[in-house]
């Protein structure tokens, strides 16, 4: 797959969080535009950034230069007019896609961040290069709390490669996470969204993990599963014969088979009230 990538210049770095984030974010930060991983999935593919653009999601990338620049004099403004702030990394890519290992945007901002600190920073990604990283994020945890949340849809690495097959593996992303974690840094694994996995699942994120997040395609898309469907996620769980894996209380029979291995007070459920009701 090629990539059409350039780089620009960001008006602003931080946005106001809004919808699933308003949940105690009070800002998202992107330092990109567009993702690499192009997971078949992506909530991003049906939202205007990408309806709008005439290459496919996964084949183009902005790299956001000043997103460091950006970022200081956001937070400083924020400081300014005694402003929380809270920040969600990355809710529209990835903020540890392959392209970081050469452009360092993230890198840049955590690296501002020592400096500025927020008041807390949940760094969500996909890719195992985080463990770079490691350096940066042990010095901002003595500055603010930090949260690190690898997405982990399923423990089956064949399932990954019919819905995510340019992601990192999942052993890989295993890895990472136990690294993190014996850093002392707060980890989270985000089963988001939920594909199907082997009874054993729980096992592997026993003591590498702080916190569980489970979301499915039905609650966690944003528009109630409308987007997921208008992405063909219903066919395709039927062309692989996963169709019992594609339900509405996913969520719930997750937890209660991850309750049975784990405690229940680290794993947590997305609840969409709206869809709820």
């Amino acid at each position: 797959m090629r990539m059409k990538i350039k780089e620009t210049f960001a008006k602003k770095i931080l946005t106001e969080a809004k919808g699933y984030l308003d949940v105690g974010f009070t800002h998202s930060l992107n330092p990109y535009s567009g993702c690499g991983f192009s997971c078949k999935y992506c909530y991003v593919r049906e939202m205007p950034i990408q309806r709008f653009k005439d290459i496919p999601w996964g084949e183009w990338l902005d790299i956001k230069t000043n997103a460091a620049e950006n970022y200081r004099k956001e937070i400083r403004k924020l400081r300014e007019k005694n402003k929380p702030v809270n920040i969600f990394m990355s809710s529209a890519t990835d903020p540890y896609q392959p392209i970081e290992r050469k452009a360092n945007i993230t890198r840049g901002i955590l690296e501002e961040m020592i400096e500025n600190p927020p008041d807390f920073l949940q760094l969500q990604t996909r890719g195992p290069l985080i463990t770079r990283d490691i350096d940066l994020l042990v010095r901002l945890k003595e500055k603010c709390d930090v949260l690190v949340s690898i997405t982990i849809e399923t423990d089956r690495e064949d399932i990954k490669q019919i819905f995510a097959p340019f992601a990192s593996g999942i052993k890989s992303r295993l890895k990472a996470l136990k690294e993190i974690h014996d850093t002392g840094i707060s980890t989270q694994a985000s089963i988001s969204p939920v594909l199907p996995f082997t009874p054993d699942f729980p096992l592997l994120l026993e003591g590498i993990v702080d916190h569980i997040w489970i979301d499915t395609l039905s609650i966690g898309d944003g528009a109630m599963g409308k987007r997921s469907e208008r992405l063909g996620m219903s066919a395709l769980f039927q062309e692989h014969d996963l169709s019992r894996w594609y339900r509405k209380d996913l969520h719930l029979m997750v937890a209660r088979h991850f309750q049975k291995y784990l405690p229940s007070d680290i794993i947590r459920i997305s609840k969409n009230e709206a869809f709820l009701r």
